[in-house]
């Protein structure tokens, strides 16, 4: 006879799941990332998530700017810059501004495995004064005069601010007229505040307003990374060469100052040098006059 046989369902191992992921996990020695259940998890856009993995995956001092993400990864520079902002605002990413040697600032980037607490701790309560004696009532007749009410100074935030003193206005003109040269060049009234004296040194060399212009204006990456004040600010930061002056220019001689004669003639002749006139002879002293 046949061995019987059972055509009951075979029971599912137990533990494992009857629905959704079941995981293969594979004990890793190296070339792996630990991250937190909280980042892994997080509800909103996988880009962001995409992008802490990757970071953490990182070594330290790989360059985690916007365009070296997005040549790792298919997604733009809009939303590769917004997961950064999104992890930036969550305390995972923090930048810091530094100054490095010879007093360079600079940006550092650090990544946090879990974000820092951001509220500190309670201040510990202060002490409480104890209260001034009450003073004794006197009779009327030798109750002591009232003194006579003290002025306050006036807080800082009572006094008006100084007057700002006034912008050169052709230099005001040059920063106003860079966005009809190229849209991108909008600054803002503090920026424009901040590039005038700049302008105004390049003004004051010479430099003709259009000169200026075109000096700015040309030569600009085509995707600016940073605000346009700061590349303004760059181009400007270096003093223009003074121009010769015209008598050196048009090669005339120069005009040499006036003198007045040592001799005693008191006359008035021309010279680089104080000395005598060419009626006063350099060895014989003339007469007083």
């Amino acid at each position: 006879m046949a061995e019987p046989q059972s055509n009951a369902r075979l029971r599912a191992a137990a533990g494992a799941p009857t629905s959704g992921v079941i995981h293969v996990r594979t004990r890793l020695t190296a070339d792996f990332t630990v991250m937190a259940n909280a980042l892994a998890q997080r509800r909103g856009s996988a880009v962001t998530v995409g992008v802490a993995a990757y970071i953490l995956s990182l070594p330290d001092g790989a360059p985690v700017r916007i365009d070296a993400l997005c040549r790792h990864f298919t997604e733009g520079e809009i939303l590769i810059s917004r997961a950064l902002r999104e992890l930036e605002a969550e305390g995972y990413l923090e930048r810091r501004r530094e100054r490095g040697p010879g007093g360079v600032l600079r940006t550092r980037t650090f990544f946090h495995d879990v974000p820092p607490e951001d509220d500190p701790p309670p201040p510990s309560p202060r002490p409480t004064p104890p209260a001034p004696p009450r003073p004794r009532r006197l009779p009327p007749t030798t109750r002591p005069a009232a003194a006579p009410a003290r002025t306050e100074a006036p807080t800082p935030e009572a006094v008006a601010p100084a007057p700002v003193a006034e912008l050169d206005p052709r230099a005001v003109a040059v920063l106003a007229g860079l966005r009809t040269r190229d849209r991108r060049l909008v600054l803002s009234r503090r920026e424009a505040d901040l590039l005038a004296p700049a302008v105004s040194q390049w003004l004051a060399h010479g430099v003709a307003q259009e000169d200026l212009t075109d000096l700015l204006v040309t030569g600009l990456p085509d995707r600016l990374r940073a605000r346009p004040a700061r590349i303004l600010a760059f181009r400007l930061r270096d003093v223009p060469l003074a121009p010769p002056p015209p008598s050196a220019a048009s090669g005339t001689p120069p005009v040499l100052p006036w003198q007045t004669c040592d001799g005693g003639c008191e006359r008035a002749f021309r010279a680089a040098e104080p000395g005598r006139c060419r009626d006063c002879p350099p060895d014989v002293l003339a007469p007083a006059c």
